[in-house]
């Protein structure tokens, strides 16, 4: 999937959705909880390609169904992708296609080979993680369903090509 390794412990993940209020901070909850399990020192963030919500908090839907798993959505506020998300983070995950390419028109040639889809860290019949946003609570209960299947594969991705 990826072409280069980076320095044993230097690893950098950013969940990119389109406003960073739902998926994107979802995935950054979900994946800093399993990998403080895993015992991997990461530097996770998320942002959004659009700017609508900045320095908002997460979506209380989204809040609401991670904490009844045990996730912590302290500390974290909507931001926008900037060009230094690019270079500053190893990996720039994105939950749908149509970020994958708002992502790689803004990205420097040299740092695409760092932008991915979240399901392709898993297998499952979803190749994205649909946006919650317009529906119900069922909706954004399995968006978190597929970030946990996702981010088990990232950390086992992480794990054999960074430790």
């Amino acid at each position: 999937m990826f072409d280069r390794k980076v320095e044993k412990n230097i690893t950098s993940v950013l969940f990119v959705c389109l406003g960073n209020i739902c998926r994107s901070p979802s995935a950054e909850a979900i994946f800093r909880h399993k990998a403080a399990h895993a015992g991997l020192a990461i530097k996770i963030d998320s942002a959004g390609t659009l700017g609508a919500h900045i320095g908002s908090p997460p979506d209380k839907r989204s809040r609401t169904v991670g904490e009844g798993r045990g996730y912590h959505f302290k500390k974290i506020k909507c931001r926008k992708v900037n060009s230094s998300d690019f270079e500053q983070f190893d990996y720039v995950i994105a939950m749908d296609k149509e970020n994958v390419r708002n992502l790689k028109e803004i990205c420097p040639e040299e740092y695409q080979h760092k932008i991915s889809l979240m399901m392709s860290f898993c297998e499952a019949d979803e190749e994205e993680v649909p946006d919650p946003y317009y529906g119900g609570k069922r909706g954004f209960e399995y968006v978190l369903d597929l970030i946990e299947q996702a981010s088990d594969g990232l950390i086992e991705h992480i794990k054999q090509q960074h430790t």
